[in-house]
């Protein structure tokens, strides 16, 4: 069936809107969400290993203390398991309460978790560790609403033309902030080796760890309030979308008028179209309905599954890079450091790789998505991750020798860059495109929810797994694992199993929002 004559003036207008300095400022104000969520859930893995020599290096010293496997499991996936809660809920909140009012409870509840995060307290390892995990999880529930709000507020602000660019570039600055978190860490970190002199571990072990290098877990977490916390007032002076005030809040006047101070132009408020809209039963299905399964089921089990598998490679990645470098010999063995240099050497080598790899890949998307079309670009970042992950998994031996680790890291660099000019920012595009407006932040959180499932796979698992087979060589409290070779053929696998699903995605490259959704469909489909 044709797509009926009921499309609203605004929303007509919102489509075919040249870009304008208002769909920048957005992306600034939607982006620096993105780009605080990326550094305080990324910043984490800087510090691991500090937290490790600094509450449990054991009285006999023979080798740096390491967080325990519960421990570590939780530090490093409590914000996770936050955010996947947070985003079914926030995403839940944003379509029964509007995307602005929702929008500015998420990013106070990340600004004062932020902060807490650093201010971590008790006398004891344990005491340290469970506060740091209370307020990371609250941090994680705040940033998850930042997900289904943020790409539902800039799908709905922009043009068709080049909304899928736009959308793209707020989740961007996620990479923005994976680097910012590496450099407030070298700058932090080589701040306090010069201030405060220590030998190497193997020189002196007691003396390897200055006391006031307890500071600097504490200010890398916190400087994530900071950009936050300075967009706060914009957020708030952002007016609500019209798709959510015409659409689901059913008032005409009030969208006409906020996307007319928008644009600067004159709108019609169309207050009979939307009496007519809201009349017509064949846009009146919830979620749990049959209907929303015959229309959009298999869209959400595409959405779901693709940045479920992603995030299981896309996390252990990230979050284990110094695992991975450190096995390989790009970040010196612990004992040759001193505490604050082992910060100072992961937060160089998490730097290089998002300055080289992840940032390009991000804005390569953003260049490409409305030109080759997200189904494209899914499907390509797929097959190359495939490719590079098992390039780097076969032959690992050959990898690990001294004269192959610069390829090794190229080749690690290689499935980054694809990721990114890949899934990870087309699964973030997409479900803000396809369902209905009532529905579009919800279905935007529970995509996100169930990539946050894989992420917490990936964390966990690849923790356990990647241990050596050996019993000997396995980190202390770990049970033995299957390796990192075969941890890396593993993620090659589940990323061959991501480019399958994602022939269940539609395309949404030049579609309004209301085409792309179905939402003024009428009768048969």
């Amino acid at each position: 069936m044709a797509v009926e004559d009921n499309n609203l003036q605004v929303l007509n207008a919102l489509d075919l809107a040249k870009t304008q300095l208002y769909h920048f400022t957005a992306i600034i104000i939607a982006g620096m969400g993105f780009f605080t969520d990326a550094y305080d859930l990324f910043s984490i893995s800087l510090v691991t290993k500090l937290l490790g020599r600094l509450y449990y290096t054991k009285p006999d010293l023979l080798k740096p203390g390491t967080l325990p496997p519960v421990v570590a499991a939780s530090v490093t996936g409590v914000a996770l398991v936050g955010t996947l809660a947070g985003q079914l809920f926030f995403g839940w909140l944003g379509d029964k309460m509007g995307r602005k009012k929702v929008y500015g409870m998420t990013l106070v509840l990340m600004v004062v978790c932020s902060v807490a995060s650093g201010l971590s307290f008790g006398n004891t390892p344990k005491s340290v560790m469970t506060t740091l995990c209370f307020f990371r999880f609250w941090l994680g529930f705040g940033i998850g609403g930042d997900y289904p709000l943020s790409a539902t507020i800039m799908s709905e602000y922009a043009n068709k033309k080049t909304r899928g660019a736009f959308i793209a570039a707020v989740f961007a600055m996620q990479g923005f902030g994976i680097l910012f978190s590496g450099i407030v860490a070298l700058a932090t970190s080589a701040g306090f080796d010069h201030a405060y002199k220590a030998p190497t571990f193997a020189e002196n072990a007691a003396l390897s760890t200055v006391p006031q290098a307890d500071y600097i877990w504490r200010i890398i977490l916190m400087f994530g309030s900071l950009p936050a916390a300075l967009t706060y007032y914009w957020r708030m002076k952002m007016p609500e979308t019209a798709r959510y005030t015409a659409l689901v809040a059913k008032d005409a006047k009030r969208a006409a008028q906020d996307m007319g101070r928008v644009l600067q132009v004159q709108i019609e408020s169309d207050e009979a179209k939307i009496e007519q809209i809201s009349r017509d039963e064949t846009n009146q299905f919830g979620l749990f309905s049959w209907e929303f399964v015959r229309r959009h089921g298999l869209h959400l089990f595409g959405t779901c599954s693709t940045w479920f598998l992603l995030d299981i490679a896309f996390y252990s990645q990230n979050l284990f890079q110094k695992d991975v470098f450190s096995a390989v010999g790009w970040i010196p063995k612990a004992p040759t450091m001193n505490a604050v240099q082992e910060v100072y050497k992961i937060a160089r080598a998490q730097t290089l790789i998002a300055l080289c790899s992840t940032v390009p890949g991000y804005w390569f998307t953003v260049a490409f998505i409305d030109i080759i079309g997200r189904f494209a670009i899914q499907l390509m970042g797929f097959f190359f991750m495939t490719v590079f992950m098992f390039a780097i998994a076969i032959p690992y031996h050959h990898w690990t020798l001294d004269a192959n680790r610069i390829g090794f890291i190229v080749m690690y660099s290689f499935t980054f860059f694809f990721a990114n000019f890949g899934p990870n920012a087309t699964t973030f595009v997409v479900p803000a495109e396809i369902f209905p407006a009532r529905l579009r932040s919800t279905c935007h959180g529970i995509s996100a929810a169930a990539g946050k499932a894989g992420a917490i796979v990936g964390a966990y698992g690849f923790l356990y797994a990647a241990q050596s087979k050996d019993p000997t060589k396995t980190d202390a409290g770990y049970p033995t694992g299957i390796g990192i070779k075969n941890s890396l053929i593993v993620l090659g696998f589940i990323n061959a199993l991501g480019m399958v699903c994602t022939f269940c995605v539609p395309e949404s490259k030049g579609k309004s929002l209301e085409e792309a959704s179905q939402e003024t469909i009428s009768g048969e489909p």
